[in-house]
């Protein structure tokens, strides 16, 4: 028989995802042909990308590399020097392979920074928008909902018209302009744990407000944003090829997908359609793999 006097322990955690179902979870990614092709797609994207000063024929940012008089060739041609070009050059005689394993360093960085940057901003205020409630979270919200009401690449293309070309200005852009979805889905899920009671027996206990929302609170609300976060890193890296295309992006000594195919566009009725078309099927590779498994993972991590 259970002694009374004994002191009941309080939990002061809620319920994080258990070993079953994550298992069940990873099994159910698992279990779809494309999901698996898709995995393998990205996977070897990332090996190539991480490999690129080793693997690429060409340093395509260095111009003492580059010969003029190997521009425009066609895919398979044979280099002034002997070389072999497998997927081209551009105009200015960069190897199109080489450029292609470089831009996917670049777009891929900027997304990854954009995002990752994206998901803390967004979710700590939408933490502290659910935890605290009155009138931090009424401006915080009024501030989301003042900027989803601009159309996304608008707001892009001014700052970087403002703040100018590069990485790092791509990065800042696409962070102003997607915090704001973290942060609504974010303090959604938190009013949910909120009201439950292993916040409440936190409290009770005297925990910090900082403590609960870091240890308590946020790690019961991160699964979907997390999943947000897997599909936002295509959506901002075609946000950054399309910054890119239109002039504003990255500048033309680091290019990225976009601007590669930018570079070949005008060059298409003449027939150099490898110029544009190699970088935008590897764009479309990465693209496509990355929104695939995101959107596996969704509907994995629905409970419905």
């Amino acid at each position: 028989m259970a002694d009374p006097n004994q002191t009941k322990r309080v939990p002061t955690r809620g319920p994080m995802l258990e070993t079953p179902r994550r298992n069940a979870i990873l099994k159910k990614l698992n279990a779809r042909p494309t999901v698996r092709g898709s995995a393998i797609a990205l996977a070897v994207l990332m090996l190539f990308v991480l490999i690129a000063p080793y693997f690429a024929p060409q340093n395509p940012y260095d111009l003492m590399a580059l010969n003029i008089m190997d521009g425009r060739l066609a895919p398979g041609a044979e280099s002034m020097e002997g070389g072999r070009y497998w997927l081209g050059t551009d105009s200015q005689g960069r190897d199109m392979l080489s450029a292609i394993l470089y831009g996917l360093r670049i777009s891929l960085l900027v997304g990854l920074s954009a995002v990752l940057l994206s998901t803390l901003i967004g979710s700590f205020l939408g933490l502290l928008a659910a935890f605290k409630g009155g009138w931090i979270d009424t401006a915080i919200m009024r501030l989301v909902d003042f900027i989803l009401g601009f159309p996304t690449i608008l707001v892009a293309l001014v700052l970087l018209a403002v703040m100018g070309r590069g990485v790092d200005k791509v990065v800042i852009a696409l962070v102003v302009v997607q915090w704001a979805h973290y942060a609504r889905i974010m303090r959604g899920r938190a009013l949910q744990e909120r009201r439950k009671e292993y916040i409440e027996a936190a409290q009770n206990l005297g925990f910090p407000a900082w403590r609960i929302m870091l240890f308590h609170l946020m790690p019961n609300c991160l699964s979907p944003v997390m999943v947000f976060a897997t599909i936002q890193i295509a959506t901002a890296i075609v946000l950054e090829a399309t910054l890119s295309f239109l002039g504003v992006g990255v500048p033309v000594t680091e290019p990225s997908l976009g601007l590669l195919i930018a570079s070949g566009f005008e060059y298409l009725l003449s027939g150099d359609y490898w110029i544009s078309m190699f970088p935008g099927i590897a764009l479309l590779l990465l693209i496509l793999s990355i929104n695939i498994i995101g959107d596996r993972m969704r509907a994995s991590l629905d409970p419905r």
